[in-house]
């Protein structure tokens, strides 16, 4: 068996694949005998949701290979190459490994469950080579030549310096695939985001240019304070809100607080509350005097209103999150910043606010994702004026 100059890519990177094997092997081995493995689509995106969901307890990961077959399919030759990959892939997998159709007949893909990341060579070259071989053993080299193969790991590592996303979207197919099916009701929900956050900017224009008085002459600093938020699949941007502090303060305080509090070592004496958690700094002596009746009110919030035309944000949805935070969250954590875009209201402003403990702030926030209506982005927007002027839980 001659050796390949395969070199199979992690996340996102794609190489097409060049099997330089034996120039008498047979073009297809045996192709109708294991067809019976293979998932169906629907049946192989199941699978995927699940095992994210059990490698989110079990804290093991997996790894999601898929192979492209779709530049082959152009020459006619689709049914016939897709039925030895099909036959190759079961030869190279354990009865543990799952696989089945990413996209039915084009993209085939394969779970490898809870893989070994401590081993002396990389997971990469382990699964290279059984590949590799499999191919070489069933396929026709001309035409595995123009499969691409690409790696997805779960749980995804996270990098503060990336600029692009924090979720290989790949790993989450049952998303885009929810999202079409909901594309009227998303573009009703855009609608709505675009025309009400036009009119609360418009109606509330006066008090919005007093509040920016206000701040500009009780300290020094600009009126608007511009801060690296995660958006939806962990994208980031610059979320606004009126400056509510004094400037050049010191954010080492909020980070360790936030995460320590995410972690469940907060200290409530330092809270004045002993029977409920707080989610934000009371007292804290960076916050100016306009800045505190702001964030009582939560009228900082109004210049996410320009994020939310930006479609950066939506009017309801998740809180997004600050980059340091998100590095200390739970693998089941990061589901909050997946599904939909983040949000200038959501479900927990109005349970509850900063006295919900951070695990049920989550909970709320992936209640909303699963049970997501326009009726229901109905009722938080009805309900946000008195969770905002009540007061409660806000700091």
């Amino acid at each position: 068996m001659g050796q390949s100059n395969l070199k199979l890519t992690s996340i996102q990177e794609k190489k097409p694949l060049s099997v330089n094997g034996r120039q008498n092997a047979p073009r297809f081995k045996d192709i109708s005998s294991r067809q019976e493995g293979i998932l169906k689509e629907e049946a192989f995106h199941t699978m995927l949701t699940f095992e994210r969901r059990r490698a989110e307890r079990s804290r093991k990961p997996f790894a999601l290979m898929l192979l492209d077959s779709r530049a082959v399919h152009t020459n006619g030759n689709g049914a016939a190459f897709s039925a030895g990959l099909t036959n190759a892939i079961s030869e190279a997998t354990r009865e543990t490994d799952i696989t089945g159709w990413y996209e039915e007949g084009e993209i085939l893909g394969v779970i490898f469950t809870e893989i070994n990341v401590d081993g002396k060579n990389p997971i990469t070259e382990v699964l290279h080579s059984k590949v590799v071989a499999a191919l070489q053993d069933n396929l026709d080299h001309k035409l595995a030549s123009k499969l691409v193969v690409t790696f997805h790991f779960f749980p995804e590592s996270w990098d503060k310096d990336r600029p692009d996303r924090v979720a290989d979207i790949k790993l989450y197919p049952e998303i885009s695939r929810s999202g079409s099916k909901k594309s009227v009701t998303m573009i009703v929900k855009r609608v709505m985001d675009i025309v009400g956050a036009s009119l609360l900017l418009l109606v509330f224009s006066p008090l919005l240019a007093a509040i920016a008085v206000a701040i500009k002459l009780t300290s020094r600093g600009p009126v608007v304070f511009e801060q690296e938020r995660l958006g939806q699949f962990g994208k980031k941007f610059m979320c606004l809100k009126f400056r509510t502090m004094y400037p050049d303060n010191d954010p080492k305080i909020h980070r360790e607080f936030v995460q320590q509090f995410i972690a469940g070592n907060e200290e409530k004496s330092d809270q004045k509350v002993a029977e409920s958690p707080i989610y934000k700094i009371t007292n804290d002596p960076r916050v100016t005097p306009v800045g505190r009746f702001l964030r009582k009110t939560s009228l900082d919030e109004f210049p996410q209103f320009w994020n939310v035309l930006s479609g950066e944000m939506s009017l309801v949805g998740p809180r997004p999150p600050v980059p340091y935070e998100f590095e200390v969250y739970d693998y089941w954590h990061r589901r909050r910043v997946l599904e939909v875009r983040p949000g200038v209201t959501g479900l927990w402003q109005v349970s509850g606010r900063s006295r919900t403990c951070f695990d049920d702030m989550v909970r709320l926030d992936l209640r909303y994702t699963t049970n997501w209506s326009l009726w229901l982005d109905l009722r938080i927007l009805l309900a946000t004026p008195f969770a905002m002027f009540s007061g409660d839980g806000a700091f």
